[in-house]
């Protein structure tokens, strides 16, 4: 099983509470840095910031992520999260909740290899690719 692993600059609780009311997602986890064994302390200032976290989609998919401590964070690019749907009109009701706020990069729109296909980067900025694939693709 493959599960996209995602770093945030202190926006994976917005991001995730998001995805869930979009995707349909249900939180699994969210374990703050304070909840850190004391071993381990978190850093000063980011006590509230979220170490892990883990949402289930209906579909059986993983998304996993965290806030990347600011030294560590690096803007995404070269990879994009992929989301397959059957209906078109939920794909891209999907689509548009995921570019609200962000940039589109490819609007949604029938293609020769999909009943409706777009490409955005989110409000959070994760890049995503939203596809219902026509028959037989």
């Amino acid at each position: 099983m493959l599960n996209p692993y995602l770093f945030y600059q202190d926006t994976c609780e917005a991001a995730f509470t998001y995805y869930a009311k979009v995707l349909g997602g249900k939180i699994d986890a969210m374990m703050r840095a304070s909840e850190a064994p004391p071993d381990m302390p978190a850093a000063p200032g980011r006590e509230k910031m979220i170490m892990h976290a883990r949402m289930s989609l209906p579909d059986g998919s993983v998304l996993m992520a965290s806030d990347a401590p600011g030294e560590h964070f690096h803007k995404p690019q070269g990879f994009s999260v992929s989301l397959t749907f059957t209906d078109v009109a939920d794909a891209e009701r999907k689509f548009n909740a995921l570019a609200d706020g962000g940039t589109v990069t490819m609007r949604f729109s029938k293609t020769f290899w999909a009943k409706g296909f777009g490409m955005c980067v989110d409000r959070f900025g994760i890049p995503w690719m939203v596809n219902c694939p026509a028959e037989g693709m």
